[in-house]
């Protein structure tokens, strides 16, 4: 049986990139995401060889409803060999009017269900002495933008679990990194879905030791300022910078 490639939050996206570039190299592809339609939209466009994709439904923020949909995966698939968590909730609100209640109800997607997730496969990988687990981050981690505060916080959340979680398990030969994606999404642009794929690929496959940790991001002609194109608030911003713990191609 292939590899299994568990991806968390598969929108017709970013996901779906994903699910291409991951099925291309051989691995079974598995879909969690809220909405049957569009995960059998998804893959129907990543595969058309039968038994290739499986989907399963499930809301990230929700733990019964995630922890069961992984436990369909490895039914169907085995054990989950790379984990990407794609999953966000993408709440507009300035930091001066973001209530707890929405900050808890986002961060239960935003961070929670990657723990979820986490919890639920790492096990087996640990056992197996092997796997890799990545998390889609965004430049607002970085440098947040008050108008989308409670999606920056959950980033930012993502971000420090997902470095505490690589030194945790390098030494169970587990690869964990998180990829800052300072930009918008976009078929065709220098943050086109596939683009940023092949970089999700290049991270699993680093042979490097210690491998990255992190991917911030950030191609030659990209803005640093992307989140505040308006320079609403520029006095008090600073433009991002990608890592140097891993080359980007311009």
């Amino acid at each position: 049986m292939n590899k299994l490639c568990t991806i968390v939050g598969a929108g017709p996206g970013l996901g779906a990139a994903l699910g291409r570039r991951f099925e291309k190299a051989g691995y079974r592809i598995a879909l969690i995401g809220r909405q049957l339609r569009q995960l059998e939209n998804v893959a129907n466009e990543i595969s058309v060889q039968e038994g290739q994709v499986g989907v399963f439904v499930a809301d990230a923020g929700n733990e019964s409803e995630l922890v069961t949909a992984l436990g369909r995966t490895r039914t169907w698939g085995g054990d989950t060999d790379i984990l990407i968590y794609n999953a966000a909730a993408m709440t507009e609100g300035l930091a001066s009017t973001v209530s707890t209640a929405g900050l808890i109800a986002d961060m239960a997607v935003n961070i929670g269900g990657a723990i979820t997730a986490v919890r639920t496969v790492l096990p087996a990988m640990r056992a197996r002495r092997r796997g890799t687990i990545l998390f889609t981050g965004g430049g607002l981690a970085l440098e947040p933008y008050p108008e989308w505060t409670s999606l920056a916080a959950g980033k930012a959340a993502l971000r420090a679990y997902a470095i505490a979680l690589h030194k945790e398990v390098a030494l169970d030969n587990v690869h964990v990194a998180v990829v800052a994606i300072c930009g918008l999404i976009e078929p065709g642009g220098l943050f086109d879905p596939d683009l940023l794929a092949e970089h999700y690929w290049r991270l699993h496959a680093a042979p490097a030791t210690p491998r990255p940790r992190e991917l911030v991001y950030l191609p030659t002609g990209a803005d640093p300022f992307y989140n505040d194109q308006q320079a609403k608030y520029r006095a008090t911003s600073r433009p991002i910078h990608a890592t140097d713990m891993y080359e980007v191609a311009p």
